[in-house]
Order: C-alpha cells, then sequence, then structure tokens
C-alpha cells in the first residue's frame, strides 16, 4: 500500500512539473502570435518550442493514463475522494492547455498568412514599378496606376460573370417556353384521346407497361446495388 501511495505522489510530481513547464513554453511561444513583422517561415526557435509543447503534452497524457490505471487497481477503501479529485484537476489543466495550444498555433498561421498576403502585393507593386518605368513619375503615382489596373482586371471579370449570368437567364427562359409547348401539346393528346374511342385504354396500358417496367428496373439496380455491398 505504502507503494501505491510513493507511486501516486510521484507521478502526481511529475504532472505538476510537466504543467509547470507547459506554462513557461506558452509564454514564448505566444510572442510569436503577437508579433507584427512575423517572418514568412516559422524560425528554428519557433519550431523547437513547438515541437517541446507537443512532447510534454503527450507525456501529460501518458502520465494522467498511469494515474488512471493506479487509482483503478486500488479498492474502493483506499481509493479516496482526494485522488480523484487531483486526476480530475490534471485532466482539466490538460484539456485547457490543448486548448490555447491549438488557439496559439492558429492566431500565428493567421499571421504569417497576413503577413505573406501582404508581402505578395509589395512584390506585386515593385515589380509593376520595375516593369513600366515612367519618366518622373513618383511611387505613389506608380501604385495608383497599379491600382487602377488591378480594378480594371477586377471590372473585367465581374464583366464575365455577368455575361454568364445572362446566358443563364436565357437558358432558363428557353426551358419556360419549351416547358409550355409540352404542355400545350399535351393538353391536345388528352383532347384528342377523349375523342378517339380505344385511345385512352391504349395510353393506359401503355402507362401500366412503363411502371411495371420502372419497378423491374428500379428492383434489378438494387440487387446489383446490395451485391455490391456484399461482395466489396
Amino acid at each position: 500500500m505504502a507503494s501505491s501511495g510513493g507511486g501516486w505522489a510521484q507521478l502526481r510530481q511529475q504532472a505538476r512539473s510537466l504543467e509547470t513547464q507547459t506554462e513557461t513554453l506558452f509564454h514564448t511561444y505566444s510572442q510569436y502570435a503577437s508579433m507584427t513583422n512575423i517572418p514568412a517561415k516559422p524560425s528554428e526557435e519557433e519550431e523547437r518550442t513547438e515541437a517541446q509543447l507537443n512532447d510534454i503534452l503527450e507525456k501529460r497524457d501518458s502520465l494522467i493514463s498511469q494515474l488512471t490505471r493506479l487509482l483503478d487497481s486500488e479498492s474502493a477503501l483506499t481509493s479516496s475522494a482526494l485522488k480523484q479529485n487531483n486526476l480530475s484537476r490534471h485532466r482539466e489543466i490538460l484539456l485547457d492547455h490543448r486548448r490555447e495550444f491549438s488557439r496559439l498555433k492558429s492566431n500565428i498561421l493567421e499571421s504569417r498568412q497576413r503577413a505573406n498576403l501582404l508581402s505578395s502585393v509589395r512584390s506585386d507593386i515593385d515589380a509593376y514599378r520595375n516593369r513600366s518605368p515612367r519618366p518622373n513619375q513618383d511611387p505613389e503615382a506608380a501604385e495608383a496606376d497599379y491600382m487602377l489596373d488591378e480594378r480594371r482586371r477586377i471590372e473585367g471579370s465581374h464583366s464575365v460573370a455577368d455575361q454568364v449570368l445572362s446566358q443563364a437567364y436565357a437558358v432558363q427562359e428557353n426551358f419556360r417556353v419549351d416547358r409550355e409547348m409540352l404542355g400545350s401539346v399535351q393538353r391536345r393528346i388528352v383532347g384528342v384521346a377523349g375523342q378517339v374511342p380505344g385511345i385512352n385504354s391504349l395510353i393506359g396500358r401503355i402507362g401500366a407497361k412503363k411502371r411495371r417496367d420502372g419497378i423491374i428496373l428500379g428492383s434489378f439496380i438494387a440487387l446489383c446495388f446490395l451485391a455490391l455491398l456484399f461482395f466489396r
């Protein structure tokens, strides 16, 4: 029993030590999320800090599993409510730290993507300036020309989208006209069928045959699908 108590105390001490190390690493890792000029690629220190956090979180998860097995191996009399509370607290802290780690990683990724986007825009502007230099043109005027070109390109894409929509509306109108024409033809056929004896019964037999063929085809497709699932 003393050995069990000593093992519990030792594992808890390791868990508390790793929790403290995690908070220290969070302080270092959070600085990358708050950087105003974050580099385009993570530095070696950032990658090392992230790897250390991943490693410590995995170790803590393993320690909690060991504490759980140790607590389950004890009898109901020796398993105190205090140990249960301690174990629950370690789980809660680990869950909070995993959430914080995920949040920091997401913030760093967003900051890096935003910085890369701004850098790409600046590079495009610089390339435009170098590609089409004009005498006595200041940088602000060159940047304004670049923005005007971008606006023209966007307006051109809007024009293409408007043409596609116009074509879609035209197709929709054609479908409407065809539907009305088919409805008119159907009404005429029904009118003729009502005037000619035997046409209604013939149309009824044709419809019944179509329904029967549809049922047979649907059953065959269902059997093929079931066979495919069975022999897969």
